[in-house]
């Protein structure tokens, strides 16, 4: 994905969003006051971005800045120093006033159903609405107490034996430190197989126990405060005592059994498929058979772990020496026999801690406020709760969101943007079929499956022809921890539905109003859905070099994730294979390492202490650095032959390169900065932009770039693999 995440919008994207900030205090009024809360001031809070008239608005650039000495800051300072964080925020850019501009597109939706006649809604309308308005209701929330949740948590308390509980780990909506469900087989990647693997931490990483600095010692109290706060409302008499216990457990989890975030991205290493004997033998207490047989894939060909610890022939093979042996725990088999050594007393507190928390925005205020004062404030610094009526559209869309996308599609997404698309999409395949017949590390058979690859690249643009209707899934009015278990109770059957089935590859991972995009090594395939299909990343109306430098950037890093360092691991037709000749994998690693040791030299926090985590972020680096060189060879592709203006006294070279800047302008707070430099396998914002531009040749001609200039750095350092 992009940033599997989100960050600007502008005069012309707040022209587009103007009909639903103009319209609401009428139809809020008018038709529903449960969906006025909040509205008006969020939409007046929010910063807003101009794109000119061909795509970029020249009057951000920072013209006392060179751009060879801080390229993110002479296209993007301006802008953010004008703009400082609204509270509601951790950080918020181009992904983030994007997908605000997609939350009121599919406000504008929700105002008009309930606009309508309540006799003439359909079936699908009335669940879209009643879900909506059932998450808006906190007044009824308030009344309800903590009624809705009480048979759960005795179903929990009920559960006096590991083998109880177990049986509650396979019931979806119940919390569980094990889980399983069917997904694409990697290795053999036409059929379904069973995926085995485990959780239970409730701080976002291992690292976050580990950590033994004074901020980290604080966000553990913290936490440890939370806990409390949740078992105290789950009736114990020492809820300190009991969240003592629960941490405890979370921190063995954390010290014994995690991996290494970077660690565990190694695929060769995480695809271990077991018989269901095999599975047997390392269950120990913990009934896994039983488990696997009430979800209902016992009848899988396999079941695929993610986390076993390596053998001697793996350790050897990959030549893994102490420094990452230290950052692989004792994975699934080491937390099966940690749950076989744990009190079914501290398994209970664990799962109504879990089962409140995640269900906190739909309980009284104190669970919410609590839940947003821990993961919100002290994680990532964030002043205020996002306003309710927003956080309604995404419970909405959680779901049923194929259902709105549906609707979205039909009123947001032009059909003339999908086939420029198209085109883009063309032009880029052909960039890098260029690219890989030039490179000169890579030996003739590899490009042969490079290029073969390549040619069976499944882009999806815009939405799926067969959006999900859910049929089955009833909406509930009034409850919305009723309506969020039977979604996951609907989710688990559809899923387990596929084992043995043909793979669909119509279906899709991301809504049609999601501003993101991705990769998926077992289909193949690249998808852009028609959120993010708009500026600053895509327009008819912009310059040609704005669109190959935005989305035709955005295109070329998720190609790019077909052949980064995980990604190339698969071949043509999605399986994990090794395709690649010793010598060909060895320069392709070499450059890689490389690259990572750029990353790594980025440290933005603490005086230089706190760094990116090169080998972390590796496969979005070269998703990133490779990504740009492709669109700027396709835009090459698409203007040869033609005049480029010098528009703004700026040449098409230099438009490109700042529509690619403008994409990533952000601005975020030190928590969540500190947050994501732990969890986020995507670089920081500024490094998607210095960091990247920095390898290009062609950059450092369009801006006049020396050496001396602070950015520059020698040809033969910079960093090119396709």
């Amino acid at each position: 994905m992009i940033t599997r995440t989100a960050a600007l919008i502008g005069a012309s994207l707040l022209a587009l969003a103007a009909p639903a900030f103009a319209d609401e205090a009428h139809d809020h009024a008018e038709h529903n006051d449960l969906l006025q809360a909040g509205t008006d001031a969020a939409a007046a809070a929010l910063p807003t971005m101009s794109f000119g008239t061909w795509g970029f608005d020249p009057e951000y650039l920072a013209e006392d800045i060179k751009p060879g000495d801080d390229f993110n800051a002479y296209a993007n300072k301006t802008w953010i120093d004008a703009n400082p964080l609204p509270p509601e925020f951790s950080r918020i850019g181009a992904f983030t006033l994007l997908g605000e501009k997609s939350t009121y597109d599919v406000k504008a939706l929700m105002d008009d159903l309930a606009a309508k006649d309540a006799a003439s809604l359909s079936d699908d309308e009335r669940r879209i609405l009643d879900a909506y308005r059932t998450y808006l209701d906190t007044e009824a929330i308030e009344a309800a107490g903590l009624a809705p949740a009480q048979p759960y948590l005795a179903r929990i308390f009920g559960a006096g034996s590991l083998d109880d509980l177990a049986m509650l780990w396979a019931e979806p909506g119940f919390a569980s430190p094990i889980g399983a469900g069917v997904g694409i087989d990697a290795k053999q990647p036409d059929r379904h197989i069973a995926n085995v693997g485990f959780g239970g931490l409730g701080m976002p990483d291992r690292d976050y126990y580990l950590d033994t600095s004074e901020k980290g010692q604080a966000i553990q109290a913290s936490y440890k405060e939370y806990l409390a706060f949740l078992l105290g409302e789950a009736g114990y008499a020492d809820p300190a005592a009991a969240a003592e216990a629960v941490y405890a457990f979370e921190d063995r989890i954390a010290r014994e059994v995690a991996w290494d975030r970077a660690v565990r991205r190694n695929r060769d290493l995480t695809y271990n498929l077991l018989s269901a004997d095999e599975l047997a033998a390392i269950s120990g207490k913990v009934p896994v058979a039983a488990m696997i047989e009430k979800i209902g894939i016992a009848q899988s060909p396999g079941f695929v772990v993610s986390l076993m610890p390596p053998t001697a022939e793996e350790i050897a093979q990959y030549k893994l020496d102490e420094k990452t042996l230290a950052k692989i725990g004792t994975g699934l088999p080491g937390m099966l026999k940690l749950l076989g050594e744990t009190p079914v007393a501290t398994l209970q507190a664990w799962m109504a801690k879990e089962f409140l928390s995640d269900h906190a925005a739909v309980l009284p205020a104190r669970f919410d406020a609590a839940s947003f004062e821990f993961y919100g404030k002290t994680l990532r610094g964030t002043p205020e709760q996002r306003p309710r009526w927003k956080r309604a559209i995404g419970e909405s869309e959680g779901l049923l969101g194929e259902l709105i996308g549906k609707e979205y599609v039909a009123r947001y997404f032009p059909p003339e943007n999908k086939a420029a698309m198209d085109e883009l999409v063309a032009n880029l395949r052909l960039a890098l079929r260029e690219s890989i017949a030039e490179i000169d590390w890579m030996g003739e058979a590899t490009k042969t499956q490079a290029l073969a690859k390549l040619d069976s690249f499944d882009p999806k643009i815009g939405y799926r022809p067969n959006l999900e209707t859910y049929e089955g899934l009833a909406i509930t009015p009034g409850d919305p921890i009723a309506n969020r278990m039977a979604s996951a109770k609907w989710r688990q059957a559809d899923n387990v539905a596929k084992l043995g089935e043909p793979i669909d590859r119509t279906e899709w991972g991301m809504l049609p109003q999601t501003v993101n995009a991705y990769y998926n090594s077992v289909k193949n395939e690249i998808v852009f859905p028609a959120g993010i299909l708009q500026q600053p990343f895509f327009a008819l109306t912009n310059d040609i070099a704005v669109n190959y430098g935005a989305i035709g950037g955005v295109i070329g890093h998720e190609i790019g994730h077909g052949f980064d360092d995980q990604g190339s691991k698969s071949d043509a037709s999605g399986a994990l294979r090794n395709w690649w000749t010793d010598e060909d994998r060895a320069a392709f690693d070499t450059l890689g390492n490389r690259l990572v040791a750029q990353y790594n030299a980025f440290c933005p926090l603490d005086a230089g202490a706190t760094c990116v985590n090169g080998r972390l972020t590796l496969g979005e680096n070269i998703g990133d650095v490779g990504g740009l060189s492709m669109a700027y060879r396709a835009y090459k592709l698409a203007t040869k032959g033609k005049d480029v203006p010098v528009i703004d006294g700026l040449t098409g070279d230099q438009r490109f390169f700042l529509a690619w800047a403008q994409v990533w302008r952000s601005t975020q707070r030190e928590a969540n900065y500190r947050n994501r430099l732990v969890t986020d396998s995507h670089s920081p914002e500024e490094y998607r932009v210095n960091g990247v531009v920095r390898n290009l040749d062609e950059w450092y001609a369009a801006f006049d770039v020396k050496p001396g200039d602070a950015m520059y750095i020698p040809p033969e350092e910079r960093v090119r693999i396709w």
